[in-house]
C-alpha cells in the first residue's frame, strides 16, 4: 500500500468521522493530567504513569501515541504540581510536547476545587519526502515542516472521594502550521475543549465499586466568531467516551466503553459511531499498576483493521501492604 494513499485515507477518515486533532485515549482516566492541569495532586500522593497507544495497527502510517505523566501534592496541601510528555505520530508527521503543571486546590468540605495552569512547548515536524506523491511539485508538500510552538493551558477540577467533574482547554494558543503563508490550503492547530465527570458507587463497601465516567471533547465550536473567514466553517462533531467499570477489592479494575460523536453545534461534519472498547487494570501490592485496552472500530475502518490497543504502566507512591492509605478512585 502506498504511503500517500494511506496518509490521505487516514486524514479523510479522521475528518469525516471524528475530526479531533489531539490524540484520543481509551484509558483516559489514567492520564487525565494530559488534558486537564487541574488534576495535578488530586490523588493526594505522587503518581507516575506511562501509556502507549497504537491506532489501527494493521494500517501503515496509522497513529501511535506515547504519554508520560508525573504529579504530586506538595507539603503545602493546597498546591499540586506535575509534568507531562506526549509524542504523537501519524504518517510522515510527528508532534512532541512537554508541559509543567501547577494546581491550586481549595478545600470545600469533603470536596476540593482545583484551578490548574500549564505551560510548555510542542514541536511539530513533517517530512513530506516520505510520501509517494502523484504530483512531485505539489506546493503544499514541497518543504518539510519543523515548528516549535510554546503554549498554555487551563483547567478546573472539582472532586471528592466518590465524585469528580472538570473542564479544561489544554492548548489555548492556535498556530498556523503552513510553511508557505500564501497557500490557499490551510493547516492550523485548533483549540480543543474537554469536559469530564465520574462517580464511584459502592455496591459492596470497598470490596466492589461501580464507576461510571464520561469524557466530552470538542474542536472548533468557537470558530464561528473567528476573524479569519477561512476558519468560520471549521468544526467537528463533539466526541464522547462513555465508560462503565467495576473495581474489585481496590486492585482489579475492569471496564467497557463506547466512543461516538454528536453534532450539537450544527456544523456540516457528520456524526458517527467510532468504537466499542474493553479494558483491564491491576494494582499490585508493591504499588505498581499495569493495564491494557482494546478498541474495536464501528466504522468502515473495520474492513481494513482489527482496531486499536493501549498498554499502561504506573506507580502509586503512597501504598501500604494491603491497600492505599486514602483510596483514590480516580
Amino acid at each position: 500500500m502506498k504511503k500517500l494513499f494511506t496518509f490521505l485515507t487516514l486524514l479523510y477518515l479522521a475528518h469525516s468521522a471524528i475530526a479531533q486533532q489531539e490524540p484520543m485515549f481509551t484509558k483516559y482516566m489514567f492520564n487525565s493530567l494530559i488534558f486537564n492541569p487541574g488534576y495535578a495532586g488530586s490523588k493526594e500522593h505522587m503518581s507516575i504513569g506511562l501509556l502507549h497507544r497504537t491506532q489501527w495497527y494493521e494500517i501503515e502510517g496509522a497513529p501511535t501515541t506515547q504519554t508520560f505523566t508525573l504529579h504530586t501534592p506538595l507539603r503545602n496541601d493546597r498546591v499540586g504540581v506535575g509534568f507531562s510528555l506526549v509524542n504523537d505520530k501519524i504518517g510522515p508527521s510527528n508532534t512532541a510536547g512537554a508541559n509543567i503543571v501547577y494546581a491550586y486546590r481549595i478545600p470545600m468540605g469533603k470536596f476540593k476545587l482545583s484551578f490548574g495552569l500549564q505551560a510548555g512547548v510542542e514541536n511539530y515536524r513533517a517530512d513530506w519526502s516520505e510520501l509517494n506523491l502523484d504530483e512531485e511539485l505539489d506546493v503544499a508538500y514541497l518543504d518539510p515542516v519543523n515548528k516549535f510552538m510554546p503554549n498554555f493551558g487551563a483547567g478546573l477540577y472539582f472532586y471528592g472521594k466518590n465524585f469528580y467533574v472538570g473542564g479544561s482547554v489544554p492548548h489555548l494558543v492556535e498556530y498556523d502550521l503552513r510553511t508557505e503563508q500564501n497557500l490557499a490550503i490551510y493547516a492550523r492547530q485548533i483549540r480543543h475543549y474537554y469536559f469530564m465527570a465520574g462517580a464511584a458507587i459502592p455496591l459492596n463497601g470497598d470490596a466492589l465499586i461501580f464507576k461510571p465516567s464520561i469524557l466530552l471533547k470538542n474542536a472548533g465550536w468557537d470558530k464561528r466568531s473567528s476573524k479569519l473567514d477561512a476558519f468560520k466553517d471549521i468544526g467537528a462533531p463533539n466526541e464522547f467516551d462513555l465508560d462503565l467499570s467495576l473495581l474489585f477489592q481496590e486492585t482489579l479494575w475492569v471496564g467497557a466503553a463506547f466512543r461516538s460523536a454528536f453534532d450539537a453545534f450544527g456544523s456540516n461534519a457528520a456524526s458517527s459511531y467510532d468504537s466499542a472498547d474493553i479494558w483491564v487494570s491491576y494494582l499490585m501490592k508493591n504499588g505498581f499498576r499495569f493495564g491494557a485496552a482494546y478498541d474495536y472500530p464501528l466504522t468502515e475502518l473495520s474492513n481494513v483493521t482489527s482496531g486499536a490497543f493501549e498498554i499502561m504502566l504506573g506507580y502509586e507512591f503512597n501504598f501500604q501492604e494491603k491497600k492505599v492509605v486514602t483510596p483514590r478512585y480516580f
